[in-house]
């Protein structure tokens, strides 16, 4: 392989383009078509992408005048499977050759298109896996890299059918020559009217129309060029007179218009074109004729038509414009998990390699922007936007207000966070508690040899905490302050 990550990987390789190529190898075992189910599964890589041209394999047919050095188009195969494209038509073949159990002849069996979009295998220049599943219930699956791209059953999915119709249009039979297949006919009894005027033009003149003012009648469109030279090569006896070349005319650029003036042309209301009977309903007709069936002659049904030719051998028959194709590691088997392992063993590790050497999301993306310049707008407003849209969110909510900003009204008010009763109810402790310093009258300190100074300090303490006792019990319950300090016009302005 010209580009590979893997050190030493080789494979088969188509080299020429525009020839024809054929290569075969014999089977170790012939596989028969009973009870087991056939896995046809090998790798290809189109290293210079595809032009026209085919990757197909074919399972060739068991026969005793098989000879591989003489392995062409026309050798008998039982299964051509692979991809093939030409123009901009992706294939993706599965064909099987049938045989009548009837007549011994050989018919080719197209599975129908998947429905996939198969274009990047063709063109991504990287390796992938094909593979074929054959079920003895007529069942099949085709994969790409392990993942279907199509399914389906022998007995339905195939064209043309495996099994033919019983019953055949009869080739011998013949139209009558008086079938009448004419739904609607000329009406006979129509008659053109009298004023219907065939005649009449379907364009007339613009009766109402005027000529611009300004209009250069004396002056055409076109005039000689007054720069033009006669060539010094030019013999008026070979070439003819020389005649400078036309140019539009400079006198006309700032007119509306030079030359002749002719009136515009408009539609005729009187035109009615040429005169056709109406259709009308045949009441001869009979419908399209068919020709009739007969029983098919060649009817079978073949219920089982996994049960194929036996293959012995496996080839490559290709022509293709493009050079370089790569194939490796082909497998037939009849053990799906085999199959797998295979698989992953060798196209698993490649596509591990290539994937280990790919750029990240990152670098895909600015390498297709690099293609594609306008992608870098959808990226500015795929980040720019939503930034926007959470700064906008953040920075545009409204303030809520404050407990000490409410209105003083009875309307009811939403209750105060608990943490702020708390505050407030210690700062109010403490301002009481500044009110009732300031209220006490200064106390003289006590001296050795006055008596009657503590003693007036005694009654002074004595009358201080029968107030104290009754400001107690004048004093509200925690519950009652609570209540009260949650409605705003009893709230007091807490002092700086």
């Amino acid at each position: 392989m010209k580009e590979t990550k893997l050190p030493g990987d080789k494979g088969l390789v188509l080299l020429s383009r525009a020839k024809h190529h054929a290569i075969a190898a014999k089977l170790t075992k012939t596989f028969i078509f009973d009870t087991k189910p056939l896995i046809v599964q090998y790798e290809v890589n189109f290293q210079n992408g595809i032009e026209c041209g085919g990757a197909y394999v074919k399972l060739l047919s068991k026969a005793s005048e098989l000879n591989l050095d003489q392995f062409h188009d026309k050798t008998p195969y039982t299964i051509m499977f692979g991809p093939d494209k030409c123009g901009e038509d992706y294939k993706l073949h599965f064909i099987f050759r049938h045989k009548s159990p009837k007549t011994g002849n050989y018919e080719e069996k197209h599975a129908k298109r998947p429905d996939a979009d198969l274009k990047n295998y063709f063109t991504d220049k990287k390796t992938h896996l094909y593979t074929l599943i054959l079920n003895p219930d007529n069942s099949f699956e085709i994969l790409i890299d392990q993942n279907v791209v199509n399914s389906g059953n022998l007995l339905s999915d195939m064209t043309p059918p495996v099994n033919p119709p019983q019953e055949i249009e009869d080739p011998n039979d013949q139209k009558p020559e008086d079938w009448d297949e004419r739904a609607k006919i000329p009406d006979p009894d129509a008659v053109k009217p009298d004023d219907w005027d065939e005649d009449a033009p379907a364009k007339i003149p613009d009766e109402d129309a005027v000529k611009p003012e300004g209009w250069l009648d004396d002056e055409p469109e076109y005039v000689a060029d007054p720069d033009a030279e006669k060539p010094e090569d030019w013999d008026e006896d070979m070439d003819g007179e020389w005649e400078a070349p036309q140019i539009a005319n400079p006198k006309c650029e700032s007119a509306p218009g030079c030359g002749v003036w002719q009136r515009p042309t408009i539609d005729n209301p009187s035109y009615k074109g040429k005169w056709k009977p109406p259709m009308i309903d045949n009441p001869n007709y009979q419908g399209i004729w068919k020709p009739r069936k007969i029983p098919n002659p060649d009817f079978f049904e073949d219920l089982e038509p996994f049960k194929m030719t036996p293959v012995n051998a496996l080839g490559l028959e290709l022509w293709s414009m493009t050079s370089d194709i790569f194939f490796d590691n082909f497998i037939i088997c009849t053990d799906r998990a085999v199959a797998d392992d295979w698989g992953n063993d060798g196209w698993g590790l490649k596509k591990a390699a290539d994937g280990a050497a790919e750029p990240g999301v990152v670098g895909q993306m600015m390498a297709a922007a690099e293609e594609r310049p306008w992608l870098w707008v959808v990226y500015i407003l795929t980040v720019a936007l939503p930034v926007f849209l959470v700064i906008l969110f953040c920075c545009s909510g409204k303030k809520q207000p404050s407990a000490a900003e409410y209105k003083k009204t009875d309307a009811p008010q939403p209750d105060v966070n608990e943490e702020k009763v708390e505050e407030r109810d210690r700062g109010e402790a403490e301002e009481e508690e500044e009110e009732k310093a300031e209220e006490k009258p200064e106390v003289k300190q006590k001296t050795d040899g006055d008596a009657e100074t503590a003693s007036q300090e005694e009654e002074e303490e004595e009358e201080e905490e029968e107030e104290e006792e009754e400001e107690e019990a004048r004093k509200p319950t925690v519950e009652e302050e609570e209540t009260a300090n949650r409605s705003p016009r009893n709230r007091k302005p807490r002092r700086e």
